[in-house]
């Protein structure tokens, strides 16, 4: 039971680490409006008190996986969001 309760600490520590990467995105005029956007939303997905944490990081993947792929996105930003994605890659129920 303890093995679970940190590991679940430690979810929410790399949730939280994604969210703080995710902000700085978000909040970064020279990047386009729409990856801004998708920053928010991903923020917004990874806060839900609805799903599991797992769920959270697996949409909040997808929603950045697809805009990564963005031609428009500065290199910094591209790099800022893999960074993300791997934090939340490791995140299972």
């Amino acid at each position: 039971m303890a093995a679970k309760k940190r590991r679940m600490e430690e979810y929410a520590e790399k949730i939280k680490q994604a969210v703080e990467i995710l902000q700085v995105v978000s909040m970064d005029t020279t990047t386009p409006r729409n990856i801004r956007r998708a920053a928010k939303e991903s923020i917004d997905q990874l806060q839900s008190e609805k799903l599991t944490l797992a769920a959270r990081a697996m949409n909040a993947m997808e929603i950045l996986d697809e805009i990564s792929q963005d031609p428009n996105m500065p290199i910094y930003t591209r790099t800022r969001i893999w960074q993300a994605i791997s934090y939340l890659e490791g995140i299972k129920d």
